[in-house]
Formats: C-alpha cells, sequence, structure tokens
C-alpha cells in the first residue's frame, strides 16, 4: 500500500519544491522574500512565515538543500511539545470528535475506528449528531465499514444523553474506546459551543475522566481560518489535540504550524482519502518534509 504520507499535500509539495527551485540558492538575491511568499501561499501565516525565512537565514545555509533542511528542522522545532500520542489508556475512553460542518469528523471517527479494532481496542463509535438523521446513518455505515458496533440515539434526541447512555453500555460490555461523533458547528455559535461543553461535562459524569481526549477536527483545504476555529473551540472544552483531515489534493495545511506554535495544542493525527486505513498518526518531521521534499522524504 501506498504509504500515507506519499498523498499528503501533494499539490502543496509540489507548489513549495517547485518554488523554492525557481528561487535559486540562499545566496540568490530575493532568496529570503520568495521563501517567505511561499510560507504565506502554504497558509503559515504572515508573521510566522516571516519568522520562520529569518530563522533560516540566521543559519546561512549556502545551497538549497541545505537551506530546506534548515526549514524543515526549524518549523519542528516551533511546533508543539507536547505528547502526540492519543491518551487511551482507561478503560474505557472516550474520544470526542467535534469541529466545523463538513471538516472530516464522521469519516475521521470511522478511520480512527478501524485502526484501534485492528490493534484490539474493540472500539464503539458514538453517533451523536442527532440533528440529522442522515448524520446518524453516515456513522452506522462507517461502523459497519471499520467492522465495529454503533451507538445511535434517536434523530433530533438529546446529544449528550445518547453519550451518557452509549458511555455506560461500554463500560459494561468491556468496550475499549468509544469514540464520539459530534454535529457540526461553528465556533462563533456560543449557544452550540455551550451544547459541546455540556455533552463533556455528561461525558465526564458517565465515566470518571472522560472526555480523555478532545479532539479538535479541521479540513486541511481551509486555511488561516482554522486558526480561529482552535481560539473559539478552546473557549469551552480544553482542546487536548487536533486532526488534520483531507490533507490530500489541494489541501495545504501550513495552518497547524500556526495553531501549535501559539496554543501549543499538538496535531495528533493525520488524513487523506476515503478509505479506513487513510489515517495515522502525525509525525512533525515527515509532514515539514512532506511540503518541502519528495514524498515526505527530505532531500534534493
Amino acid at each position: 500500500m501506498t504509504s500515507i504520507w506519499s498523498k499528503v499535500a501533494s499539490r502543496t509539495r509540489g507548489l513549495f519544491v517547485e518554488g523554492l527551485r525557481a528561487a535559486g540558492t540562499p545566496l540568490s538575491p530575493g532568496f529570503y522574500e520568495q521563501l517567505e511568499e511561499l510560507l504565506i501561499a502554504g497558509d503559515v501565516g504572515p508573521v510566522l512565515a516571516a519568522d520562520l525565512a529569518r530563522r533560516v537565514r540566521e543559519r546561512r545555509p549556502r545551497t538549497l538543500e541545505v537551506a530546506r533542511e534548515a526549514l524543515i528542522e526549524e518549523m519542528s522545532a516551533i511546533m508543539s511539545s507536547q505528547p502526540r500520542a492519543l491518551f487511551i489508556d482507561a478503560r474505557p475512553s472516550c474520544v470526542l470528535l467535534y469541529g466545523v460542518n463538513g471538516s472530516g469528523k464522521t469519516t475521521t471517527a470511522g478511520k480512527l475506528a478501524y485502526l484501534l479494532a485492528a490493534d484490539g481496542f474493540a472500539p464503539l463509535v458514538v453517533a451523536a449528531d442527532t440533528y440529522r438523521a442522515a448524520a446518524i446513518e453516515q456513522m452506522q455505515a462507517w461502523a459497519e465499514r471499520a467492522g465495529v458496533p454503533c451507538f445511535a440515539g434517536r434523530p433530533g434526541g438529546d446529544p449528550a444523553a445518547v453519550v451518557f447512555d452509549a458511555l455506560q453500555m461500554a463500560a459494561r460490555r468491556g468496550h475499549g474506546v468509544v469514540l464520539v461523533d459530534t454535529a457540526g458547528r461553528l465556533q462563533t455559535q456560543q449557544n452550540l459551543l455551550n451544547e459541546l461543553a455540556k455533552v463533556a461535562r455528561v461525558a465526564g459524569k458517565a465515566l470518571p475522566g472522560a472526555p480523555h481526549e478532545s479532539l479538535l477536527v479541521l479540513d486541511g483545504n481551509l486555511g488561516q481560518s482554522s486558526l480561529s476555529q482552535a481560539r473559539g473551540f478552546g473557549t469551552v472544552l480544553p482542546v487536548t489535540g487536533l486532526v488534520l483531515a483531507k490533507m490530500d489534493g489541494t489541501a495545504r495545511g501550513g495552518a497547524v504550524i500556526a495553531i501549535e506554535a501559539e496554543l501549543g495544542v499538538p496535531t495528533k493525527l493525520i488524513g487523506v482519502g476515503e478509505g479506513p486505513a487513510d489515517l495515522a498518526a502525525f509525525d512533525v518531521r515527515r509532514f515539514a518534509a512532506s511540503l518541502f521534499g519528495e514524498n515526505g522524504e527530505v532531500g534534493g
């Protein structure tokens, strides 16, 4: 099977690789200005782009290959130093997935269930998006695809109540991890943010310590708006990790660098494509190399 990293941000990788080659060498006039422009085009953001270009310049690389390696190292250094492994040691553990509409929450839940099932965690997925019957059906379809059970409430029901019942059932039946798929909401919709906070509180009543992971799912195509999403959702519950979804095709994904640099929240998972196995643990260096090297590898 093709490595997931060969699919990550393929068009962005082409943009960066060709852009760097066109910029010449670090000794060429205007090289660092062009590097800064490339970083901005990759959704890193203007302030961070300027800082990264400065960091690379200060290392005084003499060749393009050395400059690219320096950039990968500097990007890795400014990202979060927090652990990137999922915190799912409790039995059962509760993983809450949330984000804006269409970010890839349900798909991520299905993919993660597939991977956890393969590792023997006996996951249970919970269709807690009760606003749309289609959302429940989508989660059920993904559960079937992953070969795991799905707990679903009725359309229009209280999502917090669905989660409470699901966690109690999971404890009785010996499930290792409970993956909760929530309804999409904007970070500016305070009433819906409050509802999400309620789901988290009720989960804690059903299962001490829950949710053990609160994962914000980000669409890799949305750029710098992802930073405002992370800020907004972080006002109502702690974001323990990020999931960078839809990182195939035209996605750029540089916004996670800015989010991690500002908020210190680690990206824990990265997803591409629609296959159940198209999800992987996030690796900082391989992510940086996927933008500036070939197929996620460093080199010219």
